[in-house]
């Protein structure tokens, strides 16, 4: 299979989406929209609609570059898929909470509705980049990739309502439907590996395990808890990690270069090094400069 960005489309495809956050076109609505309690990510707690105290005026964070030092780990690994700037520029059309306090609260509960579709477009996009490859030629192939098509584009149409009616959308329905599809490409891709089938660990307890140097690929390991586990040098390619929990996993020299439906976020929350292989288009994290 093609790697997850670049080559096989899906890159270009969330560029066009715009799925990927621009924080200097948002009004910095996870900064405010987004409650979160004191814990190992956070140093104080905050309510919905309560500015994050490290907020500035021009809606910056103050102490964006020592957060991991500071106590904001879970700062650094929020990932709206690009939804801020949409609602902010889109939905909104450029007007700011603090400029017209009567859209405040529409505008915040739209955050969690609006970066439930754009994961879901990430998602789509990593999709249909992989049954868009060569090497995935067939009958259902097409089949499958017309119907990603479609429901990329319907989604895209929801994420393009005005903010009452997107509102209203039955999200969960929604991304039952998309989750079908998602699960036929997994299927698909995950079969090319001949230990795929006995590598079955959907939902699993892998708190802490010890999977360093392991083949794992091809693997199901959707909605897997992995935090804290040891990956060192771990085979990853076309292992399905929708849902993985991978904070603070030890990724150090793992191959995750073909990851099915890897997102950001979850590299920001792992632990990996110079020689962990990750899909193009991707960030190696800061903090993995660190000791994987």
């Amino acid at each position: 299979m093609s790697t997850n960005d670049g080559g096989n489309g899906a890159g270009a495809l969330r560029g066009s989406l715009g799925l990927r956050a621009d924080c200097g076109s948002c009004f910095a609505l996870c900064c405010v929209a987004l409650a979160f309690e004191r814990s190992s990510d956070f140093p104080t707690s905050k309510a919905v609609g309560e500015p994050c105290r490290n907020l500035q005026a021009d809606f910056r964070c103050g102490a964006h570059a020592t957060l991991r030092r500071d106590g904001w780990k879970g700062c650094t690994v929020y990932d709206c898929f690009g939804a801020g700037q949409k609602i902010s520029q889109q939905s909104f059309g450029g007007t700011s909470w603090r400029e017209a306090p009567e859209i405040q609260r529409d505008m915040f509960a739209l955050l969690p509705v609006m970066r439930q579709l754009h994961e879901l477009l990430w998602y789509l996009s990593d999709a249909i980049g992989r049954m868009s490859a060569p090497d995935a030629a067939g009958s259902a192939t097409a089949e499958l990739l017309g119907a990603l098509r479609a429901s990329s584009a319907e989604t895209d149409a929801v994420t393009r309502l005005l903010p009452g009616p997107l509102l209203a959308v039955d999200v969960q329905a929604h991304r039952a439907g998309v989750n079908a599809l998602l699960l036929a490409v997994s299927a698909a891709v995950r079969a090319r590996h001949p230990g795929a089938t006995t590598a079955e660990h959907r939902g699993a307890d892998l708190i802490g395990a010890k999977l360093r140097g392991a083949d794992l690929a091809g693997a199901n390991l959707r909605g897997a808890c992995l935090i804290a586990a040891d990956l060192r040098g771990a085979d990853l390619r076309d292992a399905d990690l929708i849902g993985a929990d991978l904070r603070d996993a030890r990724l150090a020299g793992a191959d995750l270069s073909t990851s099915l439906f890897l997102a950001q976020s979850q590299l920001n929350a792992a632990r990996g090094d110079a020689a962990t292989r990750i899909p193009a288009g991707f960030e190696r994290p800061a903090h993995w400069l660190e000791s994987g």
